[in-house]
């Protein structure tokens, strides 16, 4: 099954310094029929204004995967942590037991960002942080493990969650597969150009929601960049 959630019909939220876009249940979007996908909670395509941000917050028992598109976010938390994630490069917050944290963009250009929720499976763990960059042309072309539960065999980030993150970029007229579990759930958003997954077409920034399907064949309509989130 592959089920097309256009963007025009995603929760939408204009803070002034935030454009927030919804692509489940978050705050106040609610949609009965969009509350996850597998274990995927909460996935925000979030466009930050220069000099603003999240001011400090806390978080417990969630899995925070951070997709930065362009411009930069500046992470700060409770632990002590402190770190600058680029456009192309991910973080990850293991939020356990419980974290307090703030995302500013320090930059003088809009941010535009992925910030992805995947529940744990593992409660009640010491909170952590990390952060990595991940250089758009190794994935030209193919796909890369940004996020993991196995980081030693992915060569990726660590997440408590039994998830991946991918991401690959390709040219118009590129195609590229993916074997997949059809028990397991998997979520697709390109951001440049317009794709076909599997015969679908999808214009940058829809969602598409895919259970059921042994192969994923995407084919790039233009030069575009992928993110996929592969959960139980």
């Amino acid at each position: 099954m592959i089920d097309l959630r256009p963007f025009a019909s995603l929760g939408h939220a204009d803070h002034g310094w935030l454009n927030a876009v919804h692509h489940f249940s978050f705050a106040n979007y609610h949609d009965p029929a969009r509350m996850g996908w597998g274990r995927i909670r909460v996935w925000n395509d979030d466009t930050i204004a220069a000099q603003s941000g999240f001011p400090p917050h806390p978080h417990r028992d969630m899995e925070i995967i951070t997709f930065v598109r362009s411009g930069a976010i500046t992470h700060q938390d409770s632990l002590g942590n402190k770190g600058r994630t680029g456009a192309g490069d991910v973080q990850v917050m293991s939020a356990g037991t419980g974290i307090t944290h703030a995302e500013f963009n320090l930059e003088t250009e809009p941010t535009t960002l992925f910030q992805i929720w995947i529940e744990t499976d593992s409660q009640g763990e010491a909170p952590r942080w990390g952060q990595r960059e991940f250089p758009r042309g190794t994935r030209a072309g193919k796909w890369e493990v940004v996020a993991s539960n196995a980081p030693e065999a992915d060569d990726c980030l660590l997440i408590r969650a039994d998830a991946k993150v991918l991401a690959a970029t390709l040219q118009a007229g590129e195609t590229i597969e993916l074997q997949l579990d059809p028990q397991r759930h998997q979520y697709l958003v390109a951001t440049g150009g317009a794709i076909e997954a599997n015969g679908t077409h999808a214009n940058p920034r829809d969602g598409v929601a895919i259970t059921g399907v042994e192969r994923l064949v995407v084919k790039a309509l233009a030069d575009t960049e992928l993110v996929l989130v592969d959960s139980r």
